[in-house]
């Protein structure tokens, strides 16, 4: 059987931690921020926890 390979797209867009959390960057952030409130650009830095639905399609992707 052929090696499973890896979801060039989600490779791009999540990272697995060390204790198998899927981590993503938050939605709304790249482009047009000048328009939006400070708040909400603070809010929408750093990365997010992914959903659990979520996180095992991912991880599936990832081939984990």
């Amino acid at each position: 059987m052929p090696k499973m390979k890896t979801h060039s797209g989600a490779k791009k867009r999540f990272k697995i931690t060390a204790t198998g959390k899927v981590m993503h960057h938050k939605a709304g952030m790249m482009h047009r921020n000048e328009v939006k409130p400070s708040s909400q650009t603070r809010r929408l830095t750093g990365n997010a926890v992914l959903a659990p639905g979520d996180a095992k399609k991912a991880k599936r992707l990832l081939g984990k």
